[in-house]
């Protein structure tokens, strides 16, 4: 199906293009569509794919089957034409699945991390000399894309529990991170997203890695494990004493962390990383469970770990100015928030902690106002955007306002400012040397990074004058 021209719509998206650029790899004609320009559409243009910008019906002319984005309305005139016309439509899930048949395919699953577990199991895998075909919902910093079609059996993916679509995957493999909910808009509790994992794991043929220091992951655990119908090799990790890859003596910094690795009750090696935070021990963690799971090298996945240089908007730096430091960061739950503050703890030692937060969907802010609340307390400032809507109508009782209003009083400084002009300035004037800012959400404060950059080169150059 996917051998002859593939047009997508919404082509500009991390999965899509991920899932265009391996097709162009194949050798396959490739269109596609998206509403504005950008560089991931200009990268796709270099390799042969015809875009446009704008969605018009004769885009799909010459295709044989259209992907279409989960953003995509059903009123979007190419899709309306594709199904008039009778031309198979694949959802973006549907299409991954059909590029992974045939390969030893591992779907990496959870709330949070998999982006960077993903990342972490492809440039393990290279080291040791197997070329693995990838799908990333992020740019691995190693390789500076989120795709490849490699030339060995393996195939790693990422896969988005957050409308049910891995559910389609039927994967050889699979990593579970975590399990909490996060997609309010498509979960209505927690029990119907364990309900959702145990379906995904249902899905699975040969083995599944879950780590078990998660209080989800750890139930899903105990339900694989109380199910006989299960045919899967279960592998568990974490620091907790029942799992059977185990992490322990772990030393955390700055620059990196190491850690102690015991397999089933036996020292399996010492392991160290480039990247900060505990997070990311548990991550490489999983990684490395996978790895041992698809019959690799443990000296060579070690070895691998060690050499990962992490992956674009998971605590990113972005420069450095006068002794301050701004990263850029995708967290958007308070998980992954409190996760974030926690990581630059580490890092910027004495100096201070500059938040610029950017509140992402109404329905996940409303859900996780309290949460938001403790977990951006804990910063020295913090600034709070408007809400990013990604789509949503707004919801009455969803607002930054109240996020502010609510760390105002646990005595965290803290700043309402929807005017992203000011919150540059909030920010540039409060940031003394060895202190660190950080962007945040899953949102288009992503592009402020550079921008304060600028304004602190420039604060700095009129100090000297």
């Amino acid at each position: 199906m996917l051998n002859e021209p593939v047009h997508f719509i919404g082509i500009g998206g991390a999965g899509m293009s991920a899932i265009a650029r391996i097709l162009l790899d194949r050798g396959v004609q490739v269109s596609g569509s998206d509403a504005r320009d950008s560089i991931v559409i200009a990268s796709l243009r270099t390799l042969g794919a015809k875009i446009g910008i704008g969605h018009h019906a004769d885009n799909i002319l010459l295709a044989k089957t259209v992907v279409v984005s989960t953003a995509i309305k059903e009123s979007n005139a190419e899709l309306k034409a594709a199904l008039a016309s009778g031309i198979p439509v694949l959802s973006r899930a549907q299409s991954l699945s059909e590029l992974m048949k045939g390969y030893r395919s591992v779907a990496v699953a959870g709330t949070h991390g998999k982006t960077t577990t993903t990342s972490m199991l492809a440039v393990a895998i290279q080291e040791c000399g197997v070329d693995p075909s990838f799908a990333i919902g992020g740019t691995p910093n190693d390789s500076n894309s989120n795709s490849h079609h490699g030339n060995g059996d393996i195939f790693i993916a990422e896969a988005d529990e957050s409308d049910s679509s891995f559910l389609v995957y039927n994967p050889y493999g699979a990593i579970i991170t975590n399990v909490e909910i996060d997609h309010v808009d498509h979960f209505s509790s927690e029990e119907q997203l364990q309900k959702t994992f145990f379906d995904f794991v249902k899905s699975i043929n040969e083995f599944l890695v879950i780590c078990v220091d998660d209080a989800g992951g750890n139930e899903l655990a105990n339900s694989v494990k109380s199910d006989k119908k299960l045919q899967i090799n279960l592998i568990t990790y974490g620091e907790s004493e029942n799992a059977q890859l185990r992490i322990s003596h772990v030393a955390t910094s700055a620059t990196g962390s190491f850690f102690r690795i015991t397999w089933q009750g036996v020292v399996l090696d010492e392991a160290s990383l480039n990247v900060p935070g505990r997070h990311n021990v548990l991550n490489a963690t999983a990684a490395l469970a996978a790895g041992l799971a698809l019959g690799l090298n443990p000296n060579q996945l070690i070895r691998g770990l060690s050499k990962f240089q992490g992956v674009r908007r998971r605590f990113e730096l972005k420069g450095k100015v006068r002794d301050i430091r701004v990263f850029d960061d995708y967290a958007h739950h308070p998980t992954e928030v409190s996760v974030t503050i926690a990581t630059a703890r580490e890092v910027v030692e004495e100096g201070k902690i500059i938040v610029i937060f950017q509140p992402h969907r109404y329905s996940r802010t409303l859900a996780f106002t309290e949460g938001f609340v403790s977990s951006l307390s804990v910063a020295d400032q913090v600034i709070l955007l408007d809400i990013y809507g990604a789509g949503e109508e707004s919801i009455p009782g969803a607002s930054s306002s109240v996020i502010a209003e609510k760390i105002r009083a646990l005595g965290t400084k803290v700043d309402f400012e929807p005017s992203i002009v000011t919150a540059i300035e909030l920010a540039v004037s409060a940031a003394k040397a060895n202190d660190l800012i950080i962007t945040m959400g899953a949102g288009d404060v992503t592009s402020l990074g550079m921008q304060i950059l600028t304004r602190l080169a420039e604060a700095a150059s009129s100090d000297e004058s």
